[in-house]
């Protein structure tokens, strides 16, 4: 007997085993997608990972479909998936679920026809004779559609009910999402491609003058060009109606034929602009190709402005020369839009790009075009979720702002670091790694100063422009003043207006949407909360809402307190769009615009955005950390920082590296051409040492600082910790289980002094969609101990939490970091 071992989209430990016949067995591959029963339902698409002889321990059954004729995943790609899964402590099958695009994830549902036409209607209550009524007007119904027409916890009764009386029969069928675009083109028929067809062609549509039209548009675009004609195009040419080319085709002069067409294509935009570098960026080019011939990985530090993405490009250019694919890896989808336009000059044949704002069956094709190893996937720039895919050749990743911590998945599972999740493909590839920042994040620094990395410093801005000048605003003194207008200082509005009109455009930070992130009663005290989450409810204005930022909830903003009835409601705090009412009042002339996550939502939300303030349309943008990152503008000439403190004061280890970089990565933005900007950062704290430090532009400082903290504190790059989540509705259970865990997990390490177990806690937010979390931390120090060995111990400790049946409906989860 034959067996083989499938990955299911499913947090379960292990593959499942299935019953195969020899035929399959020698046709099966590792990588090749089946449909296998699974339970009482069937999860359709699972993917191959060992055909064996082994038979299991437990009865196995068969697999019902072979969905591939060819792997669509590779070796060193399962490989690379299964250290996510054991790194980041995950199932291989939650790394297979984040992986594949969701058109690969087949589907199967329920569907429900008519197997009686003639039943009694006697014999059917109201709700199944709603169902069969509905089946009247339709062959089929789903599952999901029966759900819609009687309550969704009575149609699986409803269903089986049906069939028992014979009024119904019900199949499973697959719907697999992806479509292939196909395109319409024409062509003249075979009979008619002699000399003496032509003739008959024309004698046939001889007293059809339209049609005569179009078959001569037909030629004329024949004799100017060879390539396939689009049948709309031909109609647009002949300025004819469809009609007619239908009749063409129906009297067989013409016929049509589709072709497969990429939704997503750069080929178009190809020229052969060649990048001129500068003396400095010359030199770190060179220093970089130096790095590489010793070293695996390279950070390159430039100063904001310095010309890091004209040495990735040319660096992206000998890879590509060299027959190698590239990932170009970076944080945010809006800094992909914005780099695009400037890749496809150079690259755009051999350019895909790959994120989530991209369809189904646009990331689809992306995915075929890398596994294919095609031309128009030798480059490929994407998010995170672009080291999932099926690279042959990969010989060159570039992690560009490798602090973001955008980097970081939280949820769900893989709960990966996007830049060590890519250090480590390039390792699988035997890849160099490039990763730039102006302000390294603290872990990779450390790495340059242990020599696990190379270093390359570019400290010259591009065309040696100027930094911008830094100045701090004490909004504290200006209050006491009374020079401020709303949220802006005198200072601010006075530098805005005169950037204004030397023709200049103003950035403006808030790293905060929505109108005001707390409404309070001023007679109660009371603040409306989310009844799903221990978070106060975010006014949004323009759509007069509260909304939770955590699970989505919305209600109407009330008109009086929902606790003691006081009209008396005010607004504390402030986000992007009370900045750009308040800059509507005060510069009623200025053409303003918004860039957070409610004016990015549409597919195309960057783009119109971003190419408004590229063409001058706009002159103030208002955004939260969007605008902070890789954004080239050369006609900024000013930057404000509404608020420095929120950041600052974040109950998080990270807080102040944090900070810095955002401020420095903001204030980068300002005076990228020949004239210096100005940055303003308004702040309550001016003396703050974060503050200072962003003033004098002093990296060094801040990193000796920070670094002497988390080793004084232990915190990572000199331990390694797992945060271990635990989540359930119910808050006593999450509280005993908790405990039990955190109870479990210091005796198991009571003997090690190098593992601290520390909580269990509660974390700032306890309470996210209607689920208490608990967290415990472990901290581990590598060098005395394998942190397999930790993580397999913790992991077994999970098993016996689970075990016990008042913790088993308890999710835990885990963050490494």
């Amino acid at each position: 007997m034959y067996f083989v071992d499938v990955i299911l989209p499913l947090p379960l430990p292990k593959p499942f085993t299935y019953n195969i016949n020899e035929e399959e067995a020698h046709f099966l591959q590792v990588g090749m997608r089946v449909a296998v029963p699974f339970g009482k339902a069937k999860v359709y698409t699972g993917l191959v990972d060992k055909v064996h002889e082994n038979k299991p321990t437990y009865d196995t059954k068969d697999i019902a479909y072979i969905l591939d004729e060819t792997p669509i995943i590779t070796s060193t790609q399962l490989a690379h998936w299964q250290w996510i899964a054991d790194f980041y402590m995950c199932s291989l099958g939650e790394v297979l679920k984040a992986a594949l695009p969701a058109a690969f994830l087949i589907e199967s549902e329920t569907v429900i026809e008519i197997a009686e036409k003639n039943i009694d209607m006697a014999l059917l209550t109201d709700d199944e004779w709603q169902v069969y009524e509905a089946l009247q007007y339709k062959t089929s119904l789903k599952g999901s559609e029966v759900g819609k027409i009687i309550p969704k916890k009575k149609s699986l009764k409803i269903i089986k009910s049906l069939v028992e009386k014979g009024a119904v029969r019900v199949s499973e069928k697959m719907f697999e999402k992806y479509v292939p675009k196909l395109i319409k083109y024409v062509r003249l028929a075979p009979q008619y491609q002699t000399e003496t067809g032509l003739k008959e062609a024309f004698a046939l549509l001889e007293k059809a003058v339209k049609q005569k039209q179009l078959l001569m548009a037909y030629f004329n675009h024949f004799n100017r060009d060879k390539s396939p004609l689009k049948s709309d195009k031909l109609i647009e040419d002949a300025k004819v109606s469809v009609g007619v080319l239908k009749a063409v085709v129906e009297k067989g002069v013409l016929e049509e034929y589709y072709l497969q067409k990429d939704r997503v294509s750069f080929a178009e935009n190809t020229t052969d602009d060649k990048n001129v570098l500068s003396e400095a960026q010359r030199e770190a080019f060179a220093d970089i190709k130096k790095e590489f011939e010793d070293k695996n990985t390279v950070l390159l530090q430039g100063v904001t402005a310095s010309g890091k993405t004209e040495i990735y490009i040319e660096l992206i250019d000998e890879y590509l020369k060299k027959g190698k694919q590239v990932l170009y890896l970076l944080p945010e989808i809006g800094i992909t839009i914005h780099l695009i336009n400037r890749l496809k000059k150079r690259f755009g044949k051999q350019l895909s790009v790959y994120h989530s704002r991209y369809t189904t069956n646009e990331r689809v094709e992306v995915w075929n075009n890398v596994l294919a190893n095609n031309e128009k996937a030798q480059l490929v720039v994407g998010v995170r979720s672009s080291v999932y895919l099926p690279f042959r050749e990969l010989g060159l990743v570039i992690v560009d702002e490798e602090h973001d911590s955008s980097y970081r998945q939280f949820d769900p599972a893989p709960r990966l670091q996007a830049r060590d999740t890519a250090i480590m493909l390039a390792n699988f590839f035997k890849a160099k790694t490039l990763l730039g920042s102006a302000t390294p994040s603290l872990e990779s620094m450390h790495n340059v100063k242990l020599d696990k990395y190379g270093f390359v410093y570019l400290s010259q801005r591009y065309a040696n422009y100027q930094l911008p000048i830094i100045e701090i605003i004490d909004i504290k003194d200006k209050q006491h003043r009374k020079r401020m207008s709303g949220h802006f200082s005198d200072v601010l509005i006075q530098e805005i207006n005169n950037t204004l009109e030397s023709g200049r455009q103003v950035l403006l930070f808030q790293n905060r949407r929505g109108y005001a992130p707390v409404v309070q009663c001023m007679h109660c005290g009371t603040v409306p909360q989310c009844p799903h989450c221990d978070v106060s409810l975010t006014f949004h204005q323009g759509s007069n809402q509260l909304r939770c930022h955590y699970c989505g909830y919305t209600t109407p903003m009330p008109k009086t307190c929902i606790a003691c009835g006081s009209v008396d409601l005010k607004t504390k705090g402030f986000g992007t769009e009370q900045i750009s009412k308040e800059l509507a009042e005060l510069l009623p002339q200025a053409v303003t615009d918004r860039m957070d996550q409610d004016t990015t939502n549409g597919k195309y939300g960057y783009e119109k955005i971003l190419a408004k303030f590229e063409q001058q349309e706009t002159q103030i943008l208002v955004g939260t950390q969007m605008i902070t990152k890789g954004l080239d503008f050369s006609n900024v000439g000013l930057v404000g920082v509404m608020n420095a403190d929120a950041s600052i004061h974040f109950p998080d280890y990270r807080a102040y590296e944090r900070s810095f970089q955002l401020l420095l990565q903001i204030a980068g933005r300002a005076g990228r051409s020949a004239k210096q900007g100005k940055v303003l950062i308004q702040t309550y704290n001016p003396e703050h040492l974060v503050i200072q430090q962003v003033l004098k532009n002093d990296f060094k400082q801040m990193y000796q600082y920070q670094i002497e903290e988390r080793r004084n504190f232990l915190y990572p790059p000199f331990v390694q910790m797992i945060r271990i989540s635990l989540k359930h509705p119910e808050f006593n259970r999450v509280n005993e289980g908790a405990d039990w865990l955190a109870g479990a997990l210091r005796e198991l390490f009571s003997t090690q002094n190098n593992v601290v177990v520390l909580g269990p806690e509660f974390p700032l937010i306890s309470r996210i969609r209607n689920e208490y979390i608990k967290e415990i931390l472990v901290k581990i120090s590598p060098s005395h101990i394998s942190m397999h060995t930790v993580k397999q111990q913790i992991k077994r400790t999970e098993i016996s939490f689970q075990s016990i049946s008042n913790y088993r409906p308890i999710r835990v989860s885990y963050v490494v970091e």
